[in-house]
């Protein structure tokens, strides 16, 4: 019995292969986006599940609110976790980290630059499960000057992974022997591991330190049983015990204080396998992601996937007058319901099939061009096919008997002898629920075509806003600290060089986003009140010009005067929060010593826009941890090259990496996760007007099918072609117009609140809604009208002939 039906169905597929193909082919595209959508959400959502006690392992974020001033990092004191150990059981374990970035190591006669360094506790192994290759993970960062590496660096530095005892140099000043080697860390991990040194080496990070200065990355890992809400209060605790008396004593405020000023000094917990998708910090050590965009591609999956399957319901429905006469016969010749419904039935779940497999084709194919939109390196791997191949199954099952339900049920019902009489008015007109399913489709489709479009509006915004510095044509050369003493002589050198304006040497350029925090004051005696912490940049003289910022009132600073060593200079955003409204006689006092305030700088975006203007205190110091040349030449490779050869000239620098960017470029950087979420949205919306465009020529061939004689009556009463086309097309832009209502306010309702997500952001234009419906109209009429076309220049003899 079941063979009888396999074979009706194939044959009925291959005797309407137009049809067919558009409905395979529709379904294959809605699997295949729904299918890279899992393997994309699937790798976000599976960051840091790797550790085998990811579950217990909690990370402490510091979060103030003080007298105005509002900080949120990744950084702890040294002792606070120690001191939870300590005092409460059911902490078992931490480990934190320093100094996360660059490293520079010595490779025969080349220095190279590495990412992924640290200095960490020897209690990393306990905390993260990290495979050690070589090495005792009990033992291996407890002496001072030893350093764990991954495999990788193991193979690219000694080419062997048996190394222990074998020494790296590093920052040129450094020797450190190899205690262990760990395998690669997986990419799915918010942390990598490349060169990790014993903290046992920092003096600091001992329980001596300050409980007013965070700089410390703190991992807790709590024993079976305990939940995080308990590390909360644990964590709440040490910090009212320990820090309410140094925060007193330094800003004149207890935490009593704060409370009633609206203010609050905390620490708090999240969770090791949230970090990735949940954290807003600005300054983690590696892009985050975020988990509105994974709820985003998840809708967007369900979306394309309902287009699909609304196509199939549609296109079946509306050849129904194609298979009236079939069912009527059937009927007639005893077939009952029940076997009428499950041969259609069988149609659809063997069209879902043809789709699955076509599917899997083209997400093999699209899987690398995935991995370049969203930078990942997704491969399907043995893991990953154990519960996809039946999940995918299941669901090419269940869309074969959601999207065939309707056709099977409305199909089988007919009344034979209606049927055979010709009384059937199966006409798109009268399909209410057919209508409803191509309004949703547009709908959809509209709904992802604002997305990208204010997406695309958002990040041109971003691109052209005036910052308040200007970053084009700025160089930016890294490692200027290893020119030590040198660096001023370099710093000349390049200035003397044609086609370079200016340069500075800081510690600090526009596009960082982790700022240094310092305790400042409006008095000497660190009044309740007058306290706050305020990020603060070392730059030289030449910072302002050289960043092409402004000044408001009073100067910048000079190096003819001396005394400017003990000034400052403040952004506008930190001279209102000061309270600064003139620069007569106005003072900070910080480290023990009073700073006269000499200037006002103009405000301007400090990191990503996503963030507001944070306040900015500007302190002398021309610090070499990097320089910036404003350069103004065709042959910018060429004065590059002339760089890079200063530079190696100085003494000590031969063999030293060159390390060099573009402001601009960097800022860039700054919006990675955007753009490649524009793209794909991009993609992802043109998936969905292909899909519903495909539906939507199908209809509107059968729509002219079962006009046939209607529109060969008309010809011959003197109907006109273009008429023709107008009757047949009304219909459909009904349909879409009221999509186009539906879909720009859920449009701007969801798009709103995605870009809530940045402090300053571009406003939502009408004339985005006018563009969107304007695509959606072109489309229809573009589709629907090469059919109508052909229907209405048809000769009228071949429809009336059996009249």
């Amino acid at each position: 019995m079941f063979k009888n039906y396999f074979n009706i169905a194939l044959r009925n597929l291959w005797r309407n292969k137009g049809f067919s193909a558009i409905t395979i082919f529709g379904l294959a595209i809605g699997i295949t986006t729904c299918l890279l959508i899992t393997l994309f959400v699937t790798d976000e959502l599976g960051y840091d599940r790797f550790n085998k006690k990811a579950d217990r392992v909690y990370r402490i974020d510091a979060d103030f609110f003080v007298n105005g001033n509002a900080f949120r990092e990744r950084f702890t004191p040294s002792q606070l976790a120690p001191v939870l150990q300590r005092e409460y059981p059911n902490v078992e374990s931490y480990v934190r980290f320093i100094h996360q970035g660059n490293i520079l190591v010595k490779k025969g006669a080349t220095t190279l630059v590495e990412h992924n360094a640290s200095f960490a506790d020897s209690t990393l192994f306990d905390v993260f499960s990290l495979e050690m290759i070589s090495g005792d993970p009990k033992t291996a960062l407890t002496q001072p000057h030893t350093m764990v590496i991954s495999e990788r660096m193991a193979l690219k530095y000694f080419n062997s992974t048996d190394i222990v005892g074998k020494t790296l140099q590093t920052d040129n000043v450094s020797t450190y022997q190899i205690s262990g080697v760990i395998k690669d860390v997986p990419e799915q991990s918010h942390l990598h591991f490349d060169f990790v040194r014993a903290m046992s080496e920092l003096p600091e990070s001992r329980e001596s330190g300050g409980w007013m200065s965070d700089n410390y990355t703190t991992y807790v890992l709590m024993r079976e049983g305990a939940t995080g809400a308990q590390l909360q209060r644990y964590v709440d605790a040490a910090t009212k015990k320990y820090m309410e008396g140094p925060l007193q004593k330094m800003t004149g405020s207890n935490f009593a204080d704060l409370k009633r000023s609206g203010g609050h000094f905390g620490y708090n917990v999240m969770p090791l396998t949230k970090i990735h998708l949940h954290s807003t910090l600005a300054d983690e050590v590696e892009p985050s992601g975020n988990i509105q965009y994974v709820y985003i591609f998840i809708a967007v999956a369900v979306i394309i996937l309902l287009i699909a399957c609304v196509n199939f319901m549609n296109l079946s429905t509306a050849r129904s007058a194609g298979r009236a006469k079939e069912v009527g016969v059937r009927k007639v010749l005893g077939s009952q319901r029940g076997s009428l419904v499950f041969q259609f039935l069988t149609e659809s779940i063997l069209t879902s099939f043809f789709a699955l497999l076509l599917a899997l084709v083209l997400a093999v194919l699209l899987l690398p061009y995935l991995n370049q939109l969203s930078g990942k390196h997704i491969v399907l791997k043995t893991g990953y096919l154990l519960w996809l191949l039946p999940f995918l199954l299941l669901t090419a099952g269940v869309i074969g008997l959601l999207a065939g339900s309707y056709p099977a049920f409305f199909l089988s019902a007919f009344e034979p002898i209606k049927v055979l009489k010709g009384k059937l008015n199966g006409g798109f007109r009268n399909g209410w629920l057919r209508s409803s399913l191509v309004v949703f489709q547009f709908a959809s489709a509209i709904l992802l075509i604002v997305g990208t479009l204010v997406i695309n509006s958002q990040l041109n915004y971003i691109r052209n806003k005036k910052l308040g510095y200007n970053r084009e044509q700025v160089l930016i050369v890294g490692n200027t600290s290893s020119l030590w003493i040198h660096a001023p002589n370099f710093k000349n050198e390049v200035l003397s060089m044609p086609g370079v304006e200016s340069g500075t040497m800081t510690a600090s350029l526009p596009t960082d986003m982790s700022l240094n925090t310092n305790i400042y004051s409006k008095d000497a005696a660190h009044s309740a009140g007058q306290v706050t912490g305020v990020p603060d940049w070392y730059v030289d003289a030449d910072y302002i010009p050289t960043m092409g910022m402004q000044m408001v009132s009073g100067r910048n600073f000079s190096p003819e005067m001396p005394s400017d060593t003990f000034a400052v200079l403040l952004n506008e955003t930190a001279a209102k929060l000061f309270g600064f409204n003139d620069l007569e006689e106005k003072y900070l006092y910080a480290e023990n010593r009073s700073l006269k305030v000499i200037g006002i700088v103009k405000d301007f975006n400090a990191g990503s826009l996503r963030n507001k203007i944070p306040p900015i205190v500007f302190r002398l110091q021309s610090n070499p941890r990097s320089m910036a040349f404003r350069i103004h030449t065709a042959d910018i490779q060429g004065l590059i090259a002339k760089i890079k050869s200063a530079y190696e000239a100085q003494p000590g620098m031969s063999g030293q990496p060159f390390v060099y960017s573009f402001l601009d470029d960097d800022f860039n950087r700054l919006y990675v996760a955007e753009q490649r979420t524009g793209k794909i949205f991009i993609t992802f919306a043109v998936l969905a007007v292909v899909i519903a465009s495909l539906g939507l020529f199908g209809l509107i061939t059968y729509a002219a099918e079962q006009r046939t004689r209607e529109i060969g009556i008309r010809k011959v009463l003197g109907a006109s072609v273009p008429g023709i086309v107008a009757m047949l097309s009304k219909d459909f832009l009904k349909l879409v117009l009221v999509a186009i209502l539906i879909a720009s306010p859920l449009a701007w309702y969801m798009m709103s609140r995605w870009l809530q997500n940045f402090a300053y952001q571009v406003k939502i234009s009408w004339t985005l809604f006018v563009i969107a419906a304007f695509i959606a109209i072109a489309i229809t009429l573009l589709t629907v009208s090469y059919r109508a076309i052909r229907a209405a220049t048809a000769n009228p003899v071949n429809s009336l002939k059996a009249e």
